[in-house]
């Protein structure tokens, strides 16, 4: 597996602690060595070895203006991230039709809140815009909030697009391939987290990870990884712990007593609770451990959680690629409050694959656009904005589209096999730097 390192001019990145990870209740038994479960439930697990759905083109093709609605957290939990991704979709709209719209009709945008997963605003928000003939819906950023609907909306032939659902839990979901997305998986996460350990010399490494998909799914992966890498399986322990937990100490000295050269979190806000305990027994990043965290907990949230400088060191990965000024400006245009751009490329992104595989199909029907997404981000002629694919596609080109976002291959899944992500680094006044990109994959 090819790994390449992109590294940049460090620049502030002000990331707000990602909780996307979708909650499941599969109760599959863990059964790695070198893996502790604190609590009496088991380790959640999610199987990623599959054949997945693909959608079939239907036999008559539509011509009907191609509407694309938004499932994006105006409000909830996750409201902090709906600014960028809401600018980033009706960019791509504004340039999908500057450039000619669809089959020659301007793409019309339905907007729509997601909320979070403690209200009905997805489910009520995806109804209202099935109703309105949407073929494509631009959504959910939560995982938790897009298991919430995924099957009403794959059942009802439109396509599901997410421009920031990272959970395994998806690779092999019963979607009738109408589900896809332009954040990378959590298991080239993976890779991302391995690879800054082992570039910084660990070898006897300590991952504690959170009891729900997306702590084990990482945890797994990381381990793997380092393996992988030439770290010895039984240099490697895994501890998996309850995040609803009112105390981590057992954990914590679990770490200590392994005596690790580096430390891998996986988790969401209790990380911060973790790090302080960390701390207080000596092994805490500003102690000298090599702590390494991932998108969800690597924000400036987490910053202002824990005391300062306790995360002085501390670095981890976010799915980040460089947008470039240029991008950045352009979102501001349509939003000039904006103050972070998360997520904000990868919402453009779905947009424009959308577009050029109604265009491929011939069609703007959801199944038809399905059956073409894949398509149209590998094995051909690379072209990099709409304008450009546009004409190669109306000529019967096979194309290649390389987006905002870098490249993308989409594989079997509706997903990127590249990843590209943010090495951030904490300072010694708890605030991120991003000090480089890590590009995993193909």
């Amino acid at each position: 597996m090819a790994r390449r390192t992109l590294v940049r001019t460090a620049a502030v990145l002000g990331v707000a602690a990602l909780a996307l990870a979708g909650c499941s209740s599969d109760d599959s038994d863990s059964s790695s060595s070198g893996t502790t479960t604190s609590g009496s439930a088991a380790a959640t697990t999610v199987s990623t070895d599959c054949t997945p759905q693909q959608a079939t083109a239907g036999a008559t093709p539509s011509t009907e203006p191609l509407r694309i609605g938004t499932l994006l957290p105006d409000t909830g939990s996750l409201s902090f991230l709906g600014p960028p991704m809401v600018a980033g979709t009706q960019l791509g709209v504004n340039d999908v039709n500057a450039a000619g719209g669809v089959l020659g009709q301007p793409v019309q945008l339905i907007p729509g809140d997601s909320g979070d997963t403690t209200t009905d605003t997805a489910t009520t928000t995806v109804d209202r815009e099935l109703a309105a003939g949407t073929q494509v819906i631009v959504g959910a950023a939560s995982s938790s909030v897009s298991l919430k609907v995924i099957d009403k909306i794959a059942s009802a032939g439109v396509v599901m697009f997410s421009p920031a659902n990272t959970s395994d839990q998806f690779v092999c979901y019963p979607d009738k391939g109408m589900y896809f997305r332009t954040a990378p998986t959590d298991v080239l996460q993976a890779q991302a987290v391995a690879q800054l350990i082992s570039d910084d010399g660990g070898q006897r490494v300590a991952i504690l990870a959170m009891n729900d998909p997306y702590g084990t799914g990482l945890a797994d992966n990381i381990q793997k990884n380092l393996i992988d890498s030439g770290v010895p399986s039984d240099q490697v322990e895994k501890i998996i712990y309850d995040p609803n937990a009112q105390s981590f100490n057992s954990e914590v000295d679990q770490i200590k007593n392994f005596n690790p050269d580096a430390v891998a979190l996986v988790g969401f806000e209790e990380s911060a609770k973790i790090i302080t305990r960390m701390h207080e027994v000596g092994i805490g990043p500003s102690d000298g451990m090599a702590l390494y965290g991932v998108d969800g907990n690597m924000g400036n949230a987490l910053g202002e959680a824990v005391a300062t400088p306790l995360l002085d060191t501390m670095q981890g990965t976010t799915p980040l690629t460089d947008v470039g000024a240029a991008f950045q400006d352009r979102l501001k245009a349509v939003n000039s409050a904006l103050i972070d751009f998360n997520y904000a490329g990868e919402s453009y992104d779905a947009v424009v694959i959308s577009a050029l595989a109604a265009e491929q199909a011939k069609s703007t029907a959801g199944v038809d656009i399905a059956a073409n997404i894949n398509s149209v981000t590998e094995g051909g002629t690379k072209c990099t904005s709409y304008a450009e694919c546009l004409p190669l596609v109306k000529a019967g080109t096979d194309i290649d589209y390389d987006g905002i976002t870098g490249e993308l291959d989409f594989n079997d899944s509706g997903e990127p096999s590249i990843g590209s992500y943010g090495k951030l680094v904490f300072g010694p006044t708890n605030t991120l730097t991003t000090e480089g990109f890590v590009v995993v994959g193909k």
